[in-house]
């Protein structure tokens, strides 16, 4: 029972965590093309897209530590953080990893922000849109519902919903995206502008 506890957990936890992923990166690509238009809801702002940023790394946490803990995948903790050390479905396991690694890097370097300058910050910051398709193949390939219809299913319009924000975002107006440029400094990044919001 315990064992099953452990393998629903990772499952679920690992499904939710996919679903808030492609949130958080739907809301950062939406936040930079739209940032300066008065008729942009208020929801969705920098606070939002930073909530559920943290509350998709809770997640990710559940889903590492129950996938290291279920005695069926014999994982252990060197797999979950060093890529290909897996003896089960080593690729897979390591694109979550590296994923994972890659959002840890954006949380590090948004700490010391101040401390390693903008140029290296913006650096990671934007880098770390790899971890969302990392975290789709790994969701695709990892698990054992990865190519169930319903899990298809669930991949497929969070593959669709983050494609359609680029698209949007790629489509936008020059004049978004300018007078982002001027409130952030060129750094064409919601957060720098965080401190307008908070005066809202």
């Amino acid at each position: 029972m315990p064992t099953q506890i452990l393998w629903f957990a990772t499952r679920g936890s690992g499904v939710v965590s996919l679903i808030l992923f492609s949130a958080v990166a739907c809301l950062g690509l939406l936040s930079v093309a739209r940032a300066q238009s008065p008729g942009w809801p208020r929801f969705l702002t920098v606070g939002l897209h930073r909530n559920l940023a943290l509350l998709s790394v809770a997640f990710v946490a559940i889903h590492v530590v129950t996938a290291v803990l279920d005695p069926f995948t014999s994982l252990g903790w060197a797999a979950a953080v060093i890529p290909l050390a897996s003896s089960y479905r080593a690729v897979a396991v390591a694109l979550g990893a590296i994923s994972m690694e890659l959002v840890a890097a954006v949380i590090v370097t948004s700490l010391l922000r101040e401390r390693i300058g903008q140029p290296a910050w913006r650096a990671v910051h934007w880098g770390a849109y790899a971890a969302w398709p990392l975290a789709v193949a790994h969701t695709v390939t990892a698990g054992s519902d990865g190519t169930a219809v319903w899990m298809l299913a669930v991949t497929g319009v969070c593959v669709a919903a983050v494609a359609g924000c680029l698209l949007w975002r790629l489509t936008a107006g020059e004049s978004n995206r300018s007078r982002l440029g001027a409130v952030t400094g060129g750094t064409a990044d919601p957060v720098a502008v965080e401190p307008a919001w908070r005066n809202d």
